[in-house]
């Protein structure tokens, strides 16, 4: 079973599929997309059930317009990350996000219906540069899990760079795997592992 962070990571890309050219605000772009979005996944269900590339590509298309990959990858990295070249903080991004793509996308072949995704009222400190939106996502076990989509303002457009499943932040997740990894091997070695795939890193 794929984990909460994870679940909850993919069903934001997913359900922001319909909106990559409208300027919106966070908690609209997550709430008015979900009916639409999931109304195409189950008219295609059989397909992406057959042909697993093709939701693979669902959210790759998905992943670019609404998720900062490389503030993520700086935010990952941490102070691993100092005075590593763009270039290559861009290359790690686009690793980690063809990681999570490639090895999550067909968990969501278990959501079918809007109705497990409720978003909450704002509520904390929120501000025209950072905002942070609740939610909570119903598992097959009809368990409700607290998320939270963290968001920052790039120019005019809203972008999401963290996700808080039950506590768990997926940032401070991986950050603590790869950061390590970065201080014994170096940034160059850990991109290739992440590309070949022989970094195993857990939810």
């Amino acid at each position: 079973m794929k984990s909460p962070l994870i679940k909850a990571t993919l069903i934001f890309l997913l359900l922001s599929f319909s909106l990559q050219t409208q300027a919106m605000e966070p908690r609209e772009i997550i709430q008015q997309s979900a009916h639409e979005v999931l109304t195409k996944i189950n008219a295609n269900r059989a397909d992406y059930e057959a042909n697993p590339e093709k939701l693979i590509q669902l959210v790759d298309d998905v992943l670019m317009p609404w998720f900062d990959d490389v503030y993520a990858a700086k935010l990952i990295l941490g102070r691993h990350g100092r005075g590593v070249p763009a270039e290559k903080i861009q290359l790690f991004a686009s690793a980690m996000q063809d990681l999570l793509v490639e090895r999550y996308a067909n968990s969501m072949l278990g959501f079918v219906s809007k109705d497990q995704l409720e978003v909450l009222k704002l509520r904390g400190k929120n501000t025209e540069k950072l905002t942070r939106v609740r939610a909570r996502i119903a598992l097959a076990n009809n368990q409700w899990v607290p998320v939270e989509y963290s968001f920052h303002k790039v120019g005019d457009m809203w972008k999401m760079f963290d996700v808080t499943a039950e506590g768990i932040s997926y940032i401070i997740t991986y950050r603590n795997q790869i950061g390590p990894m970065v201080q014994a091997d170096g940034i160059d070695a850990v991109i290739e592992n992440l590309r070949s795939g022989s970094v195993k890193l857990k939810d």
